[in-house]
């Protein structure tokens, strides 16, 4: 909304304040400021001239003219011009020597198509009054000649540019912004929506509401006799350039007047193309309108029209239908002015992709009670400036509509806001936003019954509501300007904004006692620590995915994988699915980086994928938002919504040791990716055991099953994979060769209790070499585990140092070398004890494994 402000102050006693100090005080009113813009400032030695005798040059390409021009100086001024919209004896505006327009720039006298050019006669554009004019600038015959331009037609101004929200609708007009400095101000407000209106009797031209949730208040009034050929003033022209509207002709300069004067949107018929009665309804089926820009629209069945007897003539509060549109030769007019559903003005707006100046205001809610006054305002400004008569006779016709009232206590805005507010001044501030306040709690005919943002609201309910009780109520009745105002904490919110934000404490809220991070919050802490501190850098991707991410993951078509979310609304069509796996996001991060240079990547990734079940329903319920969802309600949400668990991947390319003067680096390999899950698990405190297995996207011979013992139930569970990835996954993606992946489920790595400390012992750890021999498929794994199992409590940690496939070994088979630790907390163990406890290792690997113990 721009607000001119010598406009404004027509309305509210502004005192000798700066545009910016108007601005400072809007804003701690909780309108904010885009800009201000200053017009006319530059302006200067522009004067009334008239032009006393014309010379038409010939012989150029275009129309070019010598004038003589009287600027009230002794002699008259010689000036070449190329308009032609002026004849002798016009009053024009006359740029002298010395003079600078707009944008700095600056007259000088100059010889110009073989004659002396002794300053510049004025258009509007070079004014800045338009941004285009189609010729010189015409001013009244009474003009005093020799006067300054600037000061004569008030062109020094100062503007405004507020962003309104969706809750202040009254504030896109002249009469909205101004209440509110004058409130800011502590001065008087003058409101141009109390102007007197004459009773008169009798319709102006038939009218009915088909439809009263469509419109519930519809006027009509018309004039005769009105000048087609009047041109709008230029003060109105100058003020609607200045508010950000294009002059058009004069009915219709009119109507927009007074919508930002008032915030009333008006429409304006050419009553000769009115065929009968004028009905507000719902489209109908298959039916059309050419609006005003030459569109032939299909009209939607819950649209609101205008209509007479030969169909739809308006899209009612956004565009006006081409056939009724006032033209050059448009005498009799007919002024509509109605309160339309805002809701439903918002959705055909949309619908159609039609965003006019009417259609902001409607959907945003203007005043039920402004139709009379605005539409009497757009009668006398055709009169006065038109030539036209005012007929006799309003139409109006309307629903009925109870008024809002909210029962509060008075000192529930202190509550709200943490600060002391007195009685009296939450009745002043609430009177000065237009309500009516009386004492007291006012009861409804239904016994007290209600809900504060239909109805009335009685004591007890009220008390119930805001967990207050006391006999300080006060019943609040909102203007009809403020459809905003529905609820106790709308209220307390305009007592607090008038008293100042800035009043505000600036309390942080106290921690209660033995508050904290979760379990599940401080694993994913340890876990995001522990990964960084191995050499990982964490990302956050966006949780999309497209099909064609699963296709280059080598998925099968019946993996669960496949079953993904699909999105309303997609940022992207390309991604509609919400993510079942990490990996898409980090393999994507990960070619990005390699294309850009950085060939030495390990990345890693903490989040949520989101897994429906087979049975899910396809989509998940849409509830109403005017109540609490029941139970049930609530539990067909849950059934429609994914499982979320929370998971962590990592990718990793390059070398994973660097290369250096110290020699050369090591390469990431799947171990790097299986190592990554082992830290994830030792920070849960859990042992994850490693098997071979075969599962997309990984490479069928280096891929890695990730599972722990579930405490509960004891028995083992899949948390994950790990290894190196399939070479047509790497192909497909650009991947560099060889390169690893992790992904384990987070949620699933329970511990079985609190993690604790680890004993340290203070004695001498004892040491047992180990060699096996075992058939050359037996799997690494199968073997530590045997030896851990028989090792039994002493034994402290197991290392395999050795793997050797020679002679020795005996064909088919490999020898594994490890290194066995054990140690006591209260004791030095004899070599007996670490001898049998070796002994009975190798002996379940034997019974186990087929291990023999290589001599």
């Amino acid at each position: 909304m721009k607000v001119p402000l010598s406009w404004l102050r027509e309305y509210v006693d502004l005192p000798a304040v700066t545009a910016q100090e108007v601005a400072d005080k809007l804003t701690a009113a909780g309108l904010k400021l885009e800009s201000i813009t200053s017009h006319g400032y530059d302006i200067k030695n522009v004067v009334v001239g008239r032009v006393l005798a014309i010379e038409e040059l010939t012989g150029f390409k275009k129309p070019i003219r010598h004038c003589r021009v009287e600027v009230g100086e002794a002699a008259p001024r010689e000036i070449v011009c190329g308009a032609v919209n002026f004849a002798e004896g016009d009053v024009v505006p006359v740029a002298l020597p010395g003079a600078v327009l707009p944008g700095g720039f600056e007259i000088a006298s100059r010889k110009t198509y073989g004659r002396l050019s002794d300053g510049m006669i004025c258009s509007e554009a070079e004014l800045g009054i338009a941004d285009s004019s189609p010729g010189i600038l015409l001013l009244p015959q009474d003009t005093p000649i020799g006067a300054d331009v600037v000061e004569l037609l008030g062109l020094r101004d100062d503007v405004l540019e507020l962003e309104i929200t969706p809750d202040r609708g009254y504030a896109l007009s002249i009469r909205g912004v101004a209440r509110e400095a004058g409130i800011a101000f502590g001065v008087p407000f003058h409101d141009p929506g109390l102007a007197p209106v004459p009773e008169t009797e009798g319709p102006s031209w038939p009218a009915a509401i088909g439809d009263l949730t469509a419109c519930d208040r519809f006027v009509l009034r018309t004039v005769s006799g009105f000048d087609p050929a009047a041109e709008s003033p230029l003060w109105m022209r100058v003020r609607l350039a200045r508010a950000g509207m294009r002059p058009v002709s004069l009915a219709v300069d009119v109507t927009n007047y007074v919508m930002l004067e008032l915030g009333q949107p008006l429409h304006a018929f050419d009553r000769s193309r009115l065929a009968g009665e004028i009905v507000v309804r719902r489209a109908r089926s298959a039916e059309t309108l050419e609006t005003l820009d030459h569109v032939v629209r299909k009209l939607h069945e819950d649209d609101i029209l205008i209509t007479d007897d030969s169909g739809a003539i308006s899209i009612a509060g956004t565009m006006g239908g081409l056939h009724t549109e006032i033209s050059d030769a448009s005498t009799d007019i007919v002024i509509e002015a109605a309160h339309f559903s805002a809701t439903g003005i918002a959705r055909q707006s949309r619908r159609h992709n039609l965003v006019s100046e009417a259609s902001k205001r409607f959907e945003r809610g203007v005043d039920r009670e402004l139709p009379l006054v605005a539409s009497w305002r757009a009668v006398q400004l055709l009169v006065e400036l038109g030539g036209a008569t005012a007929d006799p006779g309003v139409t109006q016709v309307e629903g009925e509509a109870a008024p809002v009232t909210i029962t509060i206590p008075s000192g529930h805005p202190a509550r709200v806001a943490g600060l002391p507010y007195e009685r009296e001044t939450v009745v002043r501030r609430l009177e000065q936003v237009g309500c009516v306040v009386v004492d007291g709690a006012v009861e409804s005919a239904r016994g007290g019954q209600g809900v504060a943002a239909t109805g009335v609201v009685s004591s007890g309910e009220l008390a119930d509501k805001l967990a207050v009780h006391g006999d300080d109520l006060i019943t609040v009745t909102p203007p009809t300007w403020r459809p905003d105002l529905t609820d106790p904490n709308d209220l307390a919110e305009e007592v607090i904004r008038l008293e100042g934000y800035e009043r505000l404490p600036s309390v942080l809220p106290a921690a209660p006692a033995g508050a904290g991070l979760t379990e599940g919050q401080r694993l994913r802490r340890r876990v995001g620590r522990a990964l960084s501190g191995s050499g990982y850098v964490e990302i956050l991707s966006y949780p999309f995915i497209g099909a064609r991410d699963l296709d280059v993951l080598q998925l099968p078509e019946d993996d669960p994988r496949r079953r993904a979310t699909r999105l309303v609304n997609p940022l992207s069509e390309d991604e509609p699915f919400m993510r079942t796996t990490l990996l898409p996001g980090l393999l994507k991060t990960l070619v990005r980086n390699v294309g850009r240079g950085t060939t030495d990547v390990a990345l890693f990734e903490i989040g949520l994928v989101y897994r429906p079940e087979a049975d899910a329903p396809a989509t998940a319920p849409v509830l109403p938002v005017d109540r609490r969802p029941t139970g049930e309600e609530l539990a067909s949400i849950e059934v429609a919504l994914p499982r979320q668990p929370l998971r962590v991947a990592a990718v990793l390319a390059g070398e994973f040791e660097r290369s250096g003067w110290w020699g050369k680096g090591r390469q990431a390999s799947w171990a790097d990716a299986v190592e990554a899950a082992r830290a994830i698990a030792r920070e849960a405190g859990v042992e994850l055991t490693v098997r071979a297995d075969q599962h997309e996207p990984w490479h069928p011979g280096r891929c890695a099953e990730l599972s722990v013992v579930d405490p509960a139930t004891g028995e083992r569970v899949l948390v994950g994979h790990a290894g190196e990835l399939h070479p047509r996954v790497i192909e497909a993606y650009g991947l560099p060769p060889r390169t690893a992946a992790m992904e384990v489920e987070l949620s699933r790595l329970k511990s079985p209790g609190p993690v604790q400390t680890p004993a340290v012992s203070t004695y001498p750890v004892a040491t047992q070499d180990v060699a096996l021999i075992v058939p050359a498929q037996t799997p690494v794994a199968l073997v530590e585990e045997a030896l851990r199992e028989g090792a039994g409590e002493l034994l402290e940690s197991i290392r395999l140092f050795d793997v050797y496939t020679g002679e020795q070994a005996g064909e088919g088979n490999k020898s594994l070398a490890y290194s066995l630790r054990f140690r006591a907390l209260d004791r030095t163990l004899t070599v007996e004890e670490t001898t049998a406890a070796r002994d009975a290792a190798v002996a379940v690997a034997a019974t186990r494994t087929g291990a023999q113990l290589r001599s």
